[in-house]
């Protein structure tokens, strides 16, 4: 593994690039996870299984988060990662052990969604590859619960304000299960908290997040999908709905996959679930890159 620094607007970035054996160059995948989490979660595991499998994997410390950069810390800013992102492929081109020729993207969960916006434009991306995607639909959440979505909106909105104006960061908890967090689900903090708990990861959420967080939209980006594209998903994944309805309006070449499992995160560190996931990844990625 060869870690990996750069910068962005001043901010110091870390990855973790996970390199197959032999000299190379060899093919290199950007891996791109949930909200919060850090290198050394499932971004790594994958990133690992991956170079196994020929790929060299960048897994990345967004700014705010884990060993990167970035204030306020736990800050989830879409616009920021999307930077990163960016910036991130090119810099994994550059690397001596990569073929800049060879790139490709694994997205999982929210990862896949701002990947999506991320690559939009590059077609120096050849092929995505989307794990159990939160493909936020904006619309339909505004649709479905209103209030909250307005009040999530301004408590973020408000904490802005507090911060600019005093420099108080309001954090509450990623994942809880007795309060008010950015995840609240017994299996979401089971894994973060338990299984995958981290001295990189903080269980902490700037509530700033959430004045971008709760609009950002992920179906949006599905026209502007250029690179083909393989959907890995199952009927316990998050919102299969969304993901129909994301994969309908791709309209580079599209194929869909599915995999078992209990729920959303036992995809992040099932090994069963992780060989099939990364088998199916990487053989299309031998056909596209």
């Amino acid at each position: 593994m060869k870690r990996i620094v750069f910068e962005i607007d001043g901010d110091r970035l870390v990855g973790d690039l996970h390199l197959p054996k032999g000299a190379g160059p060899h093919p290199a995948l950007v891996i791109v996870g949930p909200m919060t989490s850090v290198k050394e979660q499932v971004t790594g595991t994958y990133a690992a299984a991956l170079a196994t499998r020929g790929f060299a994997a960048l897994s990345l410390d967004h700014r705010h988060f884990g060993e990167s950069e970035g204030t306020p810390r736990q800050y989830e800013f879409y616009k920021h990662k999307i930077e990163d992102l960016r910036a991130a492929l090119d810099v994994l081109a550059d690397q001596p052990e990569v073929d800049a020729l060879r790139i490709g993207a694994v997205g999982i969960c929210l990862g896949a969604g701002y990947l999506a916006h991320a690559i939009k434009d590059r077609p120096d991306v050849k092929a995505f590859v989307a794990i159990a995607g939160y493909y936020r639909d904006a619309e339909d959440i505004k649709a479905t619960a209103p209030g909250d979505f307005a009040r999530k909106f301004d408590q973020g909105r408000q904490s802005r304000k507090r911060y600019e104006a005093a420099g108080v960061v309001k954090m509450i908890p990623a994942v809880a299960l007795d309060r008010d967090a950015a995840m609240t689900m017994e299996s979401t903090y089971d894994y973060y908290a338990r299984r995958a708990a981290h001295p990189n990861y903080i269980n902490e959420f700037a509530v700033m997040s959430r004045e971008h967080f709760i609009s950002f939209d992920v179906q949006s980006a599905a026209p502007e999908v250029a690179a083909p594209f393989l959907m890995v998903h199952g009927s316990n994944a998050l919102n299969p709905d969304w993901a129909d309805k994301f994969f309908g309006a791709v309209r580079s070449p599209k194929s869909r996959a599915s995999i078992r499992s209990k729920g959303q995160t036992d995809i992040y560190d099932d090994p069963q679930i992780i060989k099939r996931a990364t088998s199916l990844a990487a053989g299309f990625f031998d056909q596209h890159l």
